[in-house]
């Protein structure tokens, strides 16, 4: 029997990352991140790396599919805590150099090339490289010799049938391995309510060069700058346009740096104009790529439509493709950006008037139906995407007579054998925070989220040594602000003064500021609705120092 340990990716779309366990052994599949969207001061998210302290196993090493941040942006963090070497494709490994150099941990880091078709040994584990096909260069599927079988684990893919690098997705291996025999398929799940066809990269490149050339003026692309097939199209309709690319984002530098020094984008340096020239060629020789799609805020795309980047600016009579599908939950961001935009006279382009700028890099239901017929598995175990995404999934290859099926979220193990897959231990995975490379606990994340949400209130009271209250102060912050606010601090002061009244007469100044603050929380919900983030402080005269509430950032009373 072997293990499936899933510590980040199933239950929720990123953060990919999956232990396989044997033999003392463990394979770390992917080590990815995902982000926070709630505005408190996390750069990235990635999974919880204490479990694999807890296992019985030595981690041989970390095998990487493809070069995207939800399966390798974890990995400095991971290489922090376990010295293991990595296997990637070479734009992958390319685009982790970048990583492990900014974390200062590339001095140290083994990273070992991979290649589709050529196997190699990790530990007890057989391991082969799969060429499959995806919106980012050099992406894999992954074959696992295991104890039990052979393990197919898919990685991001899609069937596309005229990819622009020509690296077809290899249709045969993956027949020839269920003629073989597969024990598992663990296979992407993220577009598995999609019934239409995926859709070929190249039609989309097709779509874009009919909107360069039409086009008078500058043409901005917004897309993911990881999509290098389409940064690869994008330089042929430059070309046949005759207009120069000008890129804006740091995302879209450093991918395309590493993408043409592996050989994966094969832009002549004539190509390329540099952003703080763009201002001195005429508009209609113009390409412009961005990164921003997504309406991040500091992006390239958004200062554009500010007015605030500082090489370039968009002009009437120019024109913004938004070359990329919108997440889920920015719409409000992506609509604002484009609202920007249209009133700067840019006129803007989306799927909403041109379905065809944008197709997915991930395997829609006829996809997934169709290498379920090639792999052809006895256990099968869907990956990449929320439960709603993993339940149907599993009825699809329910459907398609797969005898041994399992539904498994992060922190819950899968017990495999050569015929049957079974729900294991819950182990508990977990989610660790970072912030400019740093931790950030918990207990933290809560406070900051009590502190947008409800405000805060500060309260200092003055005692003389005899014990009679001097003065009490309240100050807020993001509380009130209006025609209101001085009678309600007046209201709020009173209610402090009353319940220090009412406090035992030997109360230690601890006590009395913890009264204190119950007392502002208490009033500014009778007043307000809300009870805000409270600090209260004591200053006794002739004291050394004041006393704070001891549970003065507490939340609740």
């Amino acid at each position: 029997m072997i293990r499936v340990l899933p510590l980040g990716g199933l239950g929720e779309v990123g953060m990919n990352c999956m232990a396989i366990e044997q033999r003392g052994e463990a394979l770390l599949v992917d080590c990815g991140v995902t982000f926070d969207d709630r505005g408190l001061g996390v750069d990235v998210i990635h999974a919880d790396f204490s479990p694999l302290d807890r296992l019985d196993a030595r981690i041989a090493g970390v095998v990487i599919t493809h070069g995207h941040e939800d399966h390798i942006g974890a990995l400095p963090y991971l290489l922090k805590r376990h010295d293991v070497p990595v296997y990637g494709p070479p734009y992958a490994l390319g685009l982790v150099r970048e990583r492990l150099d900014e974390h200062e941990v590339l001095e140290h880091a083994r990273l070992i090339e991979t290649a589709p078709g050529r196997a190699f040994d990790l530990g007890s584990f057989r391991v082969e490289p799969i060429r499959v096909t995806h919106s980012i260069a050099d992406a894999t599927a992954l074959a696992i010799r295991t104890s039990v079988g052979t393990i197919v684990h898919t990685g991001d893919f899609k069937f596309d049938e005229s990819p622009p690098d020509g690296e077809d997705i290899d249709v045969d291996r993956f027949r020839a391995l269920g003629d073989a025999g597969v024990t598992l398929l663990m296979s992407d799940s993220t577009n598995v309510d999609v019934e239409s066809a995926t859709g070929s990269e190249s039609d989309v490149g097709d779509v874009l060069e009919r909107l360069v050339l039409e086009s008078p003026g500058a043409v901005v692309v917004a897309m993911f700058a990881s999509n290098i097939h389409r940064l690869r199209l994008l330089g042929e309709i430059a070309r046949a346009a005759k207009r120069k690319i000008v890129l804006l984002g740091r995302g879209m530098g450093t991918h395309t740096r590493v993408a043409r020094s592996t050989g994966y984008l094969p832009w002549p340096d004539e190509l390329v104009l540099p952003d703080d020239m763009a201002r001195e060629r005429p508009r209609s020789e113009i390409l412009a790529i961005a990164t921003g799609s997504q309406g991040e805020a500091n992006a390239a795309l958004a200062r554009l439509a500010r007015g605030e980047h500082p090489t370039f600016e968009v002009l009437p009579g120019d024109r913004v493709i938004m070359s990329a599908r919108t997440i889920p939950g920015n719409e409000p961001e992506v609509h604002a950006i484009m609202g920007q935009l249209l009133r700067r006279g840019v006129e803007v382009i989306s799927r909403a008037t041109e379905r065809g700028i944008h197709v997915s890099g991930h395997a829609h239901r006829p996809d997934q139906r169709r290498m379920i017929e090639l792999v052809r598995p006895r256990c099968f175990v869907p990956v990449h995407g929320t439960i709603h995404h993993l339940t149907r999934h599993a009825a699809l290859a329910r459907e398609m007579g797969v005898p041994s099926i399992a539904v498994v979220e992060n922190g819950r193990a899968v017990e495999v054998t050569e015929d049957r897959v079974m729900l294991g231990e819950t182990f508990g995975a977990g989610r660790v925070h970072v912030w400019a490379g740093r931790e950030v606990p918990t207990t933290v994340l809560r406070e900051r989220a009590a502190l947008a949400q409800e405000g805060a209130a500060f309260c200092f009271v003055t005692i003389d040594p005899a014990g009679t209250i001097l003065n009490v102060f309240i100050e807020t912050r993001g509380v009130m602000n209006d025609d209101r606010t001085k009678l309600d601090l007046t209201t709020v002061e009173a209610a402090v003064k009353k319940a220090l009244g009412e406090a035992p007469q030997h109360a230690t100044d601890d006590l009395l500021a913890e009264y204190a603050r119950l007392a502002v929380r208490r009033t500014m919900k009778q007043l307000r609705g809300i009870k805000p983030v409270t600090v209260a402080r004591i200053y006794r005269l002739g004291a050394s120092s004041p006393t704070s509430s001891p549970s003065s950032q507490e939340t609740s009373t």
